[in-house]
C-alpha cells in the first residue's frame, strides 16, 4: 500500500557577483537570473550575503583610513527596508511566481551612515516575509556594518514548508540555530559573500609545498 505523500522542493543557490555597488544595475542582473532559475522549475532562489549592491571585502584588504570612497558608494547604493528597492524586489518574487532570498546592504531613514547586513525573504505574491539582520558583523566587517537583532530570529510559513535564514557567521552560532529548530524550521537557508581574500591586493601569494 503507498505511504504518505512528502513535498518535493527545487532551489538554486546562486554564486553570482553583483554589478559592483551599482544597486540598480544589480537588481536587473538579478531579475534576469531569477528568471533563468524559474525556466529550470525553481521554488526557492537564494542570492549571497550583501548580493545588493556588494560585499564590503575593503574592509579585509585596506586600511580603514583608504576606505573612505567605498564606504560612501556602498551607502549610496543602500537599500531602504521598506523603500522603492525593496518593492522593486517584490515585484520580482511575485512576477515570477517564486520564493525569493536576498542578501543586501540596509541603510535606515534616519540615521545618516547606519548600515545592516540583512536578507530578505519574499514569498511568490510579494509579501516581504522576513528581515533579518546579522546579528553581529564577523571581524572587519565591524568597519561597515551595525549590530542587528533577534526580532525577526524566525522561520516563516510558505508552502514549501518553514524557512529560515541565518548570514555567514551566524550559521555556526548554536543558539541562533537552535532557536529557529525550535520555532519548527524546515528549510534552513546559509548565506556567505562570494568571494574571500587570501592575500594583499598586488601582494605575494605565499604557497604551501610538500
Amino acid at each position: 500500500m503507498p505511504g504518505d505523500v512528502y513535498p518535493k522542493v527545487r532551489a538554486a543557490a546562486v554564486q553570482a557577483a553583483p554589478v559592483f555597488l551599482d544597486r540598480d544595475a544589480t537588481i536587473d542582473k538579478l531579475d534576469a537570473l531569477v528568471q533563468k532559475a524559474v525556466n529550470a522549475g525553481v521554488d526557492l532562489i537564494v542570492f549571497g550575503e550583501s548580493f545588493i549592491p556588494a560585499f564590503p571585502v575593503w574592509n579585509l584588504i585596506y586600511a580603514p583610513v583608504d576606505q573612505h570612497r567605498f564606504f560612501r558608494r556602498l551607502f549610496d547604493n543602500a537599500v531602504q527596508v521598506p523603500g522603492p528597492h525593496t518593492r522593486r524586489l517584490s515585484e520580482i518574487a511575485k512576477r515570477h511566481h517564486v520564493i525569493l532570498s536576498v542578501g543586501i546592504t540596509e541603510k535606515g531613514s534616519i540615521s545618516m551612515g547606519a548600515l545592516w547586513n540583512t536578507n530578505l525573504l519574499f514569498d511568490r505574491d510579494g509579501t516581504l516575509l522576513n528581515r533579518h539582520r546579522k546579528l553581529v558583523p564577523t571581524w572587519a566587517e565591524k568597519l561597515t556594518w551595525a549590530n542587528g537583532d533577534a526580532a525577526y530570529l524566525r522561520p516563516e510559513e510558505t508552502d514549501i514548508g518553514r524557512v529560515g535564514a541565518l548570514i555567514c557567521g551566524e550559521n555556526t552560532n548554536t543558539l541562533a540555530r537552535f532557536a529557529l529548530l525550535a520555532q519548527g524550521e524546515q528549510v534552513h537557508i546559509a548565506t556567505y559573500p562570494p568571494a574571500w581574500p587570501f592575500h594583499r591586493p598586488g601582494g605575494v601569494v605565499h604557497r604551501l609545498t610538500t
